[in-house]
């Protein structure tokens, strides 16, 4: 993508955004976090899926593009760090707080990546199992991946090996995970909060079984100073913060256990509110 379209798809956008009223426009701002040296997290306003975004000459990565209206404030934060053209977006699987922004930059010759069951995902309407299941179109045709892969694949940009791969079946059954080796940063999409419980898509292949097997090898994965761009939380984060949602994994599986045990039925097991002393650290954030 040329420099001249690059400023005209910023101006167009920018356009779009103020016929917006202001109270509309501001649920799509972000917060900009540094995560290491070229590696940056951008925090939407709204809580869902925070963006990593790497910079450099020879171009910008994205991982995950939000909701299309945020697109316009979305190339507005990449502006303000670098004048490179984004190159790459990598979805980290289906949820349109995910995919929504990737028609509008896929019209301007950004390359969309997701694994070969997100492009197939997207071929029909999708089911989310927020607010007890919701139903949204087949996504626009200019959203799909242009370039999908079945295990993993590995960009090169920026004197950074980036290893994108699939997950086990976790928060979807088309995860990925997103490692960039010389900054030592992952972000596991989805799979990992820091604010929130987990949410297991099951429609689209999700497994709280397969949530903790992925955890396990993404803290397999992580050193000491390992950098983590959590999908929903308010900074980067660390190991730690992902042992300690491997270890509220861990507990939620064996309290559901106990009553399963039991034959309690899962009206008796809400009733009990088994999860009553965890709600400060977890339950912030509506499922």
């Amino acid at each position: 993508m040329k420099k001249t379209r690059w400023n005209l798809m910023r101006v167009a956008l920018l356009c779009a955004a103020l016929t917006c009223n202001l109270s509309f426009a501001q649920q799509w701002t972000f917060t900009l976090h540094q995560v290491q040296g070229q590696l940056y997290m951008l925090e939407p306003a709204n809580t869902n899926g925070n963006l990593g975004v790497m910079v450099g000459d020879e171009g910008v990565l994205l991982v995950d593009s939000h909701y299309q209206p945020a697109v316009p404030q979305l190339l507005e934060e990449v502006a303000a760090l670098t004048d490179a053209d984004i190159k790459v977006l990598v979805n980290t699987h289906i949820h349109p707080d995910h995919i929504g922004g990737n028609s509008l930059l896929a019209d301007y010759g950004v390359t969309v990546v997701a694994p070969d069951l997100v492009r197939i995902q997207m071929l029909k309407e999708l089911r989310v199992p927020r607010r007890g299941g919701i139903f949204i179109p087949m996504s626009d045709p200019r959203s799909r991946p242009v370039l999908t892969y079945t295990d993993a694949i590995s960009f090169h940009l920026n004197g950074e090996e980036i290893q994108v791969f699939h997950a086990p079946p976790a928060h979807t059954g088309g995860d990925s995970f997103v490692y960039f080796t010389e900054s030592d940063v992952l972000h596991l999409g989805d799979v990992f909060r820091t604010n929130m419980y987990p949410i297991i898509d099951h429609c689209n292949g999700g497994s709280f079984l397969g949530m903790i097997e992925a955890m396990g090898l993404a803290i397999g994965m992580a050193g000491p100073d390992t950098n983590l761009i959590p999908d929903h939380g308010q900074e980067p984060s660390d190991r730690q913060d992902m042992i300690d949602y491997q270890n509220l994994l861990f507990t939620l599986r064996d309290r559901v256990q106990e009553f399963v045990d039991r034959g309690a039925s899962v009206e008796q097991m809400l009733a009990a509110k088994p999860t009553e002393d965890l709600d400060a650290r977890w339950g912030g954030v509506p499922s």
